[in-house]
């Protein structure tokens, strides 16, 4: 028999080994980090169970551990490591400890940085955006992945999955390549794990993970891969601003300020000059950031120095992993402004050459010019953004060639919107876009005229600036029945599925219309991939005089470019008007259809649309 004083002990020690938490280290975000950065240092965020109180050692060589903070949560534990010029390439052993007992360990990838300059894209680029569950189903045995929320594959219902994927996305590089695009942008394409409406990807519930019905990370990192062998480039769709609303930041926040609002549903009022009136209230303007844009979409609070160390490091991570040519940043005004300037020139210190471009959805100038790098703005805010959507110029397009012709309508809204150019620090950086995944598409908004249609894509390919065009708008997608429904706007491109009727990528049941329109862009496209002077060349523009055309030129001191958008039939254009820019030429060659024409009085415009004149 036990003494009754060692029974009480060893009750005692049993009672305390199974109350003591079960601490354990779930997931480590980053996932891996790379060597070679020019901030030394990296911030781990620690998932798991009874993290507080935990602290890191590790004897890796170059490799030390500056600190370990518990956060709030207990399920979340901030290691911060440097990593000196010696630190190579491997496995670092992280060894926590509750006191002197160690709890577990976890073997931590050290990767090597890429040692190739990682360039963005430019004015020479054609950006494709892609909606990848619209674009071609490549792997049907991923259309529904067990263990998420939304099971059903619908293509009849638009605001439903359908089953496209980055498989059928890398199956069509031959055609988008041949198509002459040289930039493809995905909509975003991290696990978004919602019980509907997920197709789209702006409800991120993972930040480090393809969602599986898009395929895995390995896959997105071979479309990138593929691409730049191809002298192509991939941008990534990335949301500083918000996430889905069963992220685990949501759902489980590490601290009570990670999320806006105290993590209660509150919409922002969508007052983006707030943000630069020198006369808005600070609740107008404080209800414009820290409010969500949706209910499903809860609000991130950047100001949170954790939080924005979180966000700047994934942006990083993903450039490095998937040698990226670009980000594309959805909300930009959104976000917490000063931790914009941080997040972009921590980006750029890395990556030099990197481009990122913001969505600032206004009709005004003014507007998007201030979070442009270089401008010098009333209140002393130095952005650092190299880009932005240009969608003054995309509304002006719309307009411009709808309207009818008058002194102050039609044609006339594209010259004053070009002519406000001197509001931005670089306006040939801007990106500019006939249509987008948010908006009806280009083929609808000029009522299916095709001549039209030509106008709007001759315009963007050949002013200023980046263009970027929407899948299917070669084979004249449209959405007119639906006009402003999202579901119908990203519809299926034909034949990216087995049994489609018709095959956008092959031409195989298209009408001859389209199969004409969809050559002809082919042919525009490809014409400007070597047309540097379209690329970074000068512009001069003439004032439209009610006639239905607009001429502008490109030009540089041995080569130039006239261009002609016109609405009106039977044009003959006077060419003394733009003697400026036609001094000693002698002809004017049609680049697409190889028609000379000599220099005289007039010039006969053969139909409607828009043409592109080598000067001679």
């Amino acid at each position: 028999m036990y003494p009754y004083r060692l029974l009480c002990s060893l009750a005692l020690l049993f009672l305390a080994a199974t109350t003591l938490p079960a601490q354990s280290i779930q997931k480590i975000e980053p996932p891996n980090w790379f060597t070679n950065f020019q901030n030394p240092e990296v911030e781990l965020l620690i998932y798991g169970k009874s993290l507080r109180g935990l602290h890191v050692t590790t004897d890796y060589p170059g490799v030390h551990v500056v600190s370990t903070t518990s956060l709030e949560n207990s399920s979340y534990l901030i290691v911060r490591l440097h990593l000196t010029e010696a630190a190579q390439p491997g496995t670092i052993p992280l060894r926590f400890y509750a006191g002197d007992r160690l709890v577990t360990t976890h073997q931590y990838p050290l990767s090597a940085k890429g040692t190739t300059t990682l360039e963005g894209f430019d004015q020479s680029d054609v950006i494709y955006l892609i909606t990848p569950d619209r674009f071609a189903n490549g792997d049907p045995e991923n259309d529904v992945v067990a263990g998420l929320r939304e099971t059903t594959v619908d293509r009849n219902n638009p605001g439903g999955r359908h089953g496209g994927d980055l498989k059928g996305i890398i199956d069509h590089i031959s055609y988008l390549d041949e198509l002459g695009v040289t930039a493809l942008w995905l909509n975003p394409t991290l696990e978004n794990d919602m019980a509907e409406y997920s197709y789209h990807g702006y409800s991120t519930t993972d930040s480090y993970r393809t969602d599986p019905r898009f395929g895995t990370n390995e896959q997105y990192q071979d479309l990138s891969r593929r691409l730049r062998q191809r002298g192509m480039k991939l941008i990534m769709d990335i949301i500083p601003n918000h996430l889905g609303f069963n992220h685990p930041f949501a759902t489980n926040p590490p601290t009570k300020d990670w999320i806006n609002l105290g993590n209660k549903f509150k919409p922002t009022n969508h007052r983006r000059t707030t943000v630069q009136d020198p006369y808005a209230a600070p609740a107008d303007a404080e209800l414009h950031t820290d409010g969500w844009f949706v209910q499903v979409m809860p609000d991130l609070n950047q100001r949170q120095a954790h939080l924005a160390t979180y966000l700047t490091q994934h942006a990083l991570w993903w450039i490095e992993y998937a040698q990226l040519g670009g980000l594309r940043v959805d909300t930009w005004p959104y976000s917490d402004k000063d931790f914009l300037v941080d997040w972009t020139g921590a980006i750029l210190r890395e990556y030099p050459e990197m481009s990122i471009v913001g969505e600032e959805w206004s009709p005004q100038p003014a507007i998007i010019s201030y979070w442009q790098a270089g401008k010098d703005n009333h209140d002393g805010y130095a952005s650092k953004l190299p880009s932005l959507m240009d969608f003054p110029l995309q509304m002006a397009v719309q307009a411009g060639l709808s309207e009818e012709e008058t002194w102050g309508t039609g044609l006339i809204k594209i010259y004053e919107t070009l002519a406000l150019d001197f509001l931005y620090a670089n306006p040939h950086d801007l990106v500019v876009f006939p249509d987008n995944h948010d908006m009806d598409r280009i083929f609808t908004q000029v009522d299916e005229d095709v001549a039209l249609w030509r106008a709007a894509l001759v315009y963007h390919l050949t002013t200023r600036g980046i263009p970027q065009l929407y899948y299917g708008t070669e084979i004249l997608m449209q959405n007119t029945d639906y006009p402003g429904d999202h579901g119908v706007i990203r519809t299926d491109f034909p034949g990216g599925w087995a049994g489609d009727a018709t095959n956008g990528f092959t031409g195989a049941g298209l009408s001859a219309e389209i199969r004409e329109q969809q050559d002809w862009l082919r042919q525009l496209l490809n014409w400007r991939k070597t047309a540097s002077t379209i690329h970074h060349g000068q512009l001069m523009h003439f004032a439209p005089q009610h006639d239905g055309a607009y001429v502008y030129f490109r030009y540089t001191d041995t080569e130039k470019y006239m261009i002609v958008l016109n609405k009106a039939e039977n044009q003959m254009l006077d060419l003394s008007r733009y003697a400026d820019m036609l001094t000693e030429a002698t002809q004017l060659k049609d680049v697409l259809s190889g028609a000379e024409y000599p220099i005289n009085s007039e010039l006969p415009i053969p139909s409607r649309g828009g043409f592109i004149y080598q000067v001679k």
